[in-house]
């Protein structure tokens, strides 16, 4: 009986052991590899708050981050489309041009960006990624230039332009 509180204390301590050093070296790194990411980036915060609200970032890679990214830039994209939608109903004459211009950029944006960044990306070939996320980010700076400083799209086409360049960066790393 009492050769089994030492065999006992022992096995406890090695599976102990085990399971502490499984964890140090799965968490660290995931939440490092996020941090480096961003860090690489012009807007960590901003870099940070978008991966780390994705339950998959700490499972991915530095692709599997650029995709999270992507499709933050669709969400950011049909949000701009659905407000450009409620605009147009009820806008001066003056202003409906531009929005419909908007809208294009961003349908563009939906339909042409981000299906090629993803394909890209799922391709191994990062430069078409690239090139999605900053034509993304130029429609948007297009669209909010197209109002001469009197955007009622102002929000919508700054968080497009910094998730866009955001992504960019990530993909860059990639290449």
């Amino acid at each position: 009986m009492t050769m089994l509180k030492p065999l006992a204390f022992l096995i406890l301590i090695v599976c102990t052991t085990f399971v502490v050093t499984q964890c140090r070296t799965i968490q660290p790194n995931d939440a490092n590899l996020i941090q480096q990411t961003c860090k690489k980036t012009p807007n960590y915060a901003l870099c940070i708050q978008y991966l780390n609200s994705d339950p998959k970032a700490p499972s991915a890679d530095v692709t599997g981050l650029a995709l999270i990214m992507v499709n933050v830039m669709k969400n950011k994209a049909n949000i701009a489309i659905n407000k450009i939608h409620q605009l147009i109903g009820k806008s001066p004459p003056d202003q409906k041009a531009t929005l419909n211009s908007c809208a294009s950029k961003y349908n563009a944006i939906v339909v042409a960006d981000i299906p090629s960044a993803i394909e890209a990306l799922q391709k191994g070939n990062p430069k078409f990624a690239e090139q999605g996320a900053n034509d993304a980010a130029n429609e948007a700076n297009s669209c909010e230039n197209g109002f001469s400083g009197k955007s009622p799209l102002t929000a919508e086409n700054n968080a497009m332009y910094d998730v866009s360049v955001i992504t960019s960066a990530i993909v860059r790393l990639l290449l």
